[in-house]
């Protein structure tokens, strides 16, 4: 019984220095969004998508007030129109409101792949500075904020990395 007691201390002291080591301050985290939305290549891109989106956005509701306003002169043409005048020019209209709906789907789906592309362009230029910054700090593991249920605010990262993309990267190419 001494034995085992001694081997169980002997095992606990030995091995408390390598947990310590493996679960001590190795394990930081970034926050992700905060980088995308304030770092200045992010806030650029984030301006320019929103204003893609404003301007196509007023550019349909412009199309599609004249569609309802040619609606309009449509239905109160009925009664002095023969149903074959009136067929043809209900599906004309019927093809514009198809198409205003098709291009407008169009741009919201090209402003989700720009959205998408800056995503990945951030990506790619944050990978080798946090790799970077990971070796010069000694750091083994960095994770997204939003997996993060608890953690320490010491060990959140995200300000300094922010400043360091924004001194070594400035825009995202999104043409």
């Amino acid at each position: 019984m001494k034995n085992l007691f001694k081997i169980t201390i002997f095992l606990f002291i030995f091995f408390l220095p390598i947990e310590k080591k493996l679960f001590a301050n190795d394990i930081y985290f970034i926050d992700y969004s905060k980088v995308m939305n304030e770092s200045i290549a992010g806030k650029k891109a984030q301006n320019y998508l929103r204003n893609l989106l404003k301007n196509s956005n007023k550019k349909f509701n412009d199309t599609a007030k004249k569609l309802k306003e040619e609606e309009n002169k449509i239905i109160s043409q009925k009664n002095a129109l023969s149903k074959e005048e009136y067929k043809k020019k209900a599906d004309e209209l019927r093809k514009k409101v198809f198409n205003l709906n098709k291009s407008r789907d169009k741009a919201i789906k090209e402003v989700a792949s720009k959205r998408k592309k800056a995503g990945d362009e951030m990506l790619k230029n944050l990978n080798p500075i946090l790799g970077k910054y990971m070796e010069e700090k000694n750091i083994s593991v960095v994770i997204d904020k939003k997996n993060v249920l608890m953690g320490n605010k010491k060990f959140e990262i995200t300000s300094q990395i922010i400043d360091i993309l924004n001194k070594e990267f400035k825009s995202i190419n999104l043409n």
